[in-house]
């Protein structure tokens, strides 16, 4: 299981998603272009030690990433607020790779129709989203109680 981060704009949010990859035992892919530089202060802050736990892959696109090794054969799993399916009525697979859109505009239609599922998770009425970080951390939380087990770390 990963979690991809598609071209990220806000570093904090970057740090708590590969917090939240390393307590559920993922991996995690960050697909530029980044809105910061991957290597920069509040990154390191907010990830502090857990990025030795789940160590990002940095792609300098959306292409690279598609060719990179860690997307091999998984399904692409889009988490957006567009979805029809329920976060809660899908079935994961241990090597699904959750792919995360941009904070400020999502993914491209590309990434969309590239996507094998794509899920929404059900919030109050009135409420539009949630941070991306915290929509990564939901959706592994789910497929780690789906699959009955913490795999391994990467």
């Amino acid at each position: 299981m990963r979690l991809a981060l598609f071209e990220p704009d806000i570093a904090q949010n970057v740090g708590a998603a590969i917090r939240a990859a390393a307590c559920f035992g993922a991996g995690i892919d960050v697909i530029g272009p980044c809105g910061f530089p991957v290597d920069s202060k509040e990154l390191r802050r907010v990830a502090m030690d857990y990025a030795a736990l789940a160590q990002p892959t940095v792609h300098d696109s959306w292409e690279g990433f598609i060719e990179s090794p860690s997307r091999g054969a998984a399904r692409l799993v889009l988490l957006t607020t567009g979805a029809k399916t329920s976060l809660w009525d899908f079935q994961f697979a241990p090597d699904d790779l959750l792919v995360l859109g941009r904070e400020s505009a999502g993914v491209p239609q590309n990434v969309h129709d590239g996507a094998d599922a794509r899920l929404m998770i059900p919030m109050a009425p009135g409420a539009r989203s949630l941070n991306v970080a915290v929509a990564g951390a939901v959706a592994l939380a789910e497929a780690r109680r789906q699959l009955g087990r913490i795999i391994e770390a990467p």
